[in-house]
């Protein structure tokens, strides 16, 4: 961050009290502005309200996706250059929500017809039981003149029951009841894997058998090749039983609770996840660690790797929790555990595949659809083979320069001095060249013959060596960024076990949030007009 001479913090605290003072002397200058809600998601809520306007044959309703879009776009753009939070992971999270905003709206809105195209899976009677299906896939109302099917004609299971709800079938852009096409948009908007959809994302594992069945029975189609595996292709497993999916899913808060704990612990006492780039190693590392440079910045390397991945697996974890627990009779199909499998892949995948194997199947699959969507379009357009190597070299390029652009965007609202180009962006532009040099040398070593000599155990090694070396010249773009602008900062537990039982800095509690200043994650802002005033984070 920006430091005069002398001004190198001592502590967490005083780095934290320095981002604040950046920040009100930012807002007070006019310098940037707050991220304030709910003005913040105007563009996309109207984007929201676009599509809850069934288009049919109008040309002008179709024609204003273009508009739609690039009004969400600009507000997008504009977040991401003036717009900052206070605390330091909201402060990330302005830009990294304002450039997905960009992104998904335009897959939605620009790159797909969803109102077309787009189906998923819901229950015969819909999602609040008034409403049945034709048998493909459309909803009426039970007081239409349209002829009905029952579910129990369907299936052999009366309406409403606990295991099948009526039965499964593929959900068209439904045009009544209004509260059916708001839940079917809401689940669209949210879904960003497709899980229960027919753009579900290739990884993750298929509905199980008995979905698959009644999705024939009821639809006239499948939703994927028959098949009884709960394992997806990069390993990520699918749950079939609430009580499977509820376990699981505590199991991880529980242990994801614990171990982001004793990480922030450990960052609590290390100048460099303060913004101190070139600090010495903290003084509870070995001396042979301290006294290394290489280990100490491999060391650091692995705390961040497991803080983002952590964090990442618990926030994800928090939407079967919420959602399985809530139950399937009260919020529809997506009460469902099949719904939410796991959100990592196997780390089987880095050490079959490498590089290619780390970013595609072991790390999460998020934003998978959104960016390969502008490539799929392009290979479309131009008539390439999907499986040709320029349309995988498409796909590639496509994928990673839209992650840049999403971290660089988060690390531009970032408060402390960050380099979002040189940094995120150029991080996540040069893993295409380590994916595509990886891929030759295999080829290479593959065609004298080397590769099918060398033993399985070996070549996994090699992969492992490759990727780990990799990245330990590489991912200093990105974690350094991270701790430029402060993101490691963010105290994300109230309590802490670890600090309780007398770890980490002196002064330091068991309560948590007591001991930052202004350590509130959101409070009332007024600003000088009424669409200047809301939640700033």
């Amino acid at each position: 961050m920006d430091r005069l001479p002398g001004q190198t913090p001592q502590s967490e605290n005083e780095a934290i009290r320095q981002l604040h003072t950046k920040y009100d002397a930012g807002i007070e200058s006019g310098l940037y502005i707050p991220f304030v809600y709910p003005w913040i998601s105007l563009g996309t809520f109207i984007c929201f309200l676009y599509l809850l306007i069934p288009h049919g044959r109008s040309k002008f309703l179709k024609f204003l996706r273009y508009p739609v879009w690039l009004l969400n776009a600009s507000q997008s753009i504009y977040l991401i250059l003036y717009s900052k939070a206070r605390n330091s992971a909201p402060s990330f999270g302005v830009g990294l929500v304002a450039a997905w905003s960009l992104i998904w709206t335009a897959t939605l809105l620009i790159l797909n017809d969803p109102q077309e195209d787009f189906k998923r899976i819901e229950r015969v009677e819909g999602v609040y039981g008034n409403s049945k299906s034709n048998g493909n896939g459309a909803l009426y109302k039970k007081d239409d003149d349209a002829p009905q099917v029952d579910a129990s004609d369907l299936n052999g299971h009366a309406n409403g029951s606990p295991e099948h709800h009526g039965g499964y079938t593929w959900q068209s852009y439904p045009k009544a009841p209004f509260i059916e096409r708001v839940d079917w948009v809401t689940d669209l908007f949210c879904n960003f894997r497709g899980m229960g959809w027919n753009w579900r994302i290739s990884t993750i594992p298929p509905p199980p058998p008995r979905i698959q069945k009644q999705l024939e029975l009821n639809s006239g189609e499948s939703s994927s090749a028959a098949t009884t595996t709960r394992i997806g292709l990069d390993g990520t497993r699918r749950y079939d039983t609430r009580g499977e999916r509820l376990r699981q899913a505590l199991f991880v808060f529980v242990q994801g609770y614990l171990i982001i704990d004793l990480l922030k612990t450990i960052i609590t006492v290390d100048p460099y996840f303060w913004g101190v780039i070139e600090a010495p190693g903290p003084a509870f590392l070995p001396d042979f660690m301290r006294s290394s440079p290489v280990l100490t910045k491999a060391y650091r390397l692995t705390v961040c790797l497991y803080a983002m991945k952590c964090s990442l697996t618990w926030v994800f974890d928090m939407a079967p929790i919420i959602f399985v627990g809530l139950g399937s009779n009260l919020i529809g199909a997506r009460g469902e555990a099949w719904l939410y499998p796991d959100a990592f892949g196997s780390f089987s995948n880095v050490l079959d595949k490498g590089l290619a194997g780390w970013w595609g199947g072991w790390w999460h699959q998020s934003f998978r659809f959104a960016f390969e969507a502008p490539a799929k379009k392009i290979i479309s357009v131009f008539g390439l083979n999907p499986k040709s190597m320029s349309a995988k070299l498409i796909n590639l390029v496509s994928a990673f320069t839209l992650s840049g652009f999403l971290h660089a965007a988060g690390s531009h609202t970032q408060v402390g001095d960050t380099h979002p180009l040189s940094g995120p962006f150029l991080f996540f532009e040069v893993q295409i060249l380590g994916i595509i040099f990886q891929v030759c040398l295999v080829q290479f070593l593959r065609k004298i013959g080397i590769v099918q000599k060398t033993p399985k155990a070996v070549r996994r090694l090699g992969n492992f060596v490759y990727v780990h070396v990799w990245f330990y010249f590489t991912a200093p773009m990105l974690c350094d960024d991270f701790s430029r602008g402060g993101i490691w900062m963010f105290e994300p537990m109230p309590v802490s076990p670890f600090r309780a039982l007398g770890f980490g800095p002196e002064g330091s509690s068991w309560w948590c949030w007591t001991h930052q200043e202004d350590s509130w994650f959101f409070k009332w802002h007024r600003g000088r007009h009424w669409w200047q005033s809301g939640i700033a984070f």
